[in-house]
């Protein structure tokens, strides 16, 4: 794909546009947190559009889970910087913040109106459910991608088993996961430094 530097002019707002309408069209499926976004996100920017890679997925996720604020709008604002730039960062995080804002609003004014009548609560209570399958889907999607071999099998097993356990906050498991990756990469590409001195000898 040209970068949007390279792009002329018209060819720059259309890129910036889609961006915006495809982030725009995603924010108010996104029911229960930006997790849910995972699989909208990959079947508009990876099966439709083909411009991020199915692996990069879990890569912007764990980016963006890693700074504050909403995963949703950090992972959008991450998108789009890596396909247009700044404006497109722009772009991408109006397209997110923009429907979810007037949505809200409107159904603030509803709910708080409406919030003891039966009709509201029965489909709240449907709602929940579907949320759950819905981040399990996407737990499903990234693990595909993130779980590549025993090694960060053992990871992701000792990381719920902590959660569950110690309730630790997820920025100090974010970033214990980050110092784990790093000391694991270190001694796996020691352990094949040796080996192939090894090799070599024979």
């Amino acid at each position: 794909m040209q970068s949007e530097q390279s792009l002329p002019k018209p060819g720059r707002l259309h890129m910036l546009w889609s961006i915006f309408w495809a982030f725009f069209k995603i924010s108010p499926l996104t029911f229960g947190g930006g997790y849910v976004m995972i699989p909208l996100l990959e079947r508009e920017f990876v099966e439709r559009k083909k411009w991020v890679k199915t692996e990069e997925i879990a890569d912007i996720f764990a980016v963006s889970e890693s700074v504050p604020g909403s995963i949703a709008v950090n992972s959008g604002t991450f998108i789009g910087f890596r396909l247009a730039g700044i404006p497109g960062a722009i772009a991408a995080m109006a397209g997110a913040v923009m429907p979810t804002f007037l949505i809200l609003l409107i159904f603030s004014a509803l709910l708080l109106g409406n919030q003891d009548n039966p009709i509201v609560q029965q489909a709240l209570m449907g709602i929940r459910p579907t949320i759950v399958a819905l981040i399990a889907y996407a737990g499903y999607k990234i693990g595909r991608t993130a779980v590549i071999d025993k090694t960060t099998l053992v990871m992701v097993a000792l990381t719920v088993a902590v959660m569950l356990v110690v309730h630790m906050h997820p920025i100090i498991t974010i970033l214990s996961g980050g110092v784990l990756g790093i000391i694991l990469g270190s001694l796996k590409k020691r352990i094949q430094a040796k080996d192939n001195r090894g090799d070599l000898k024979c």
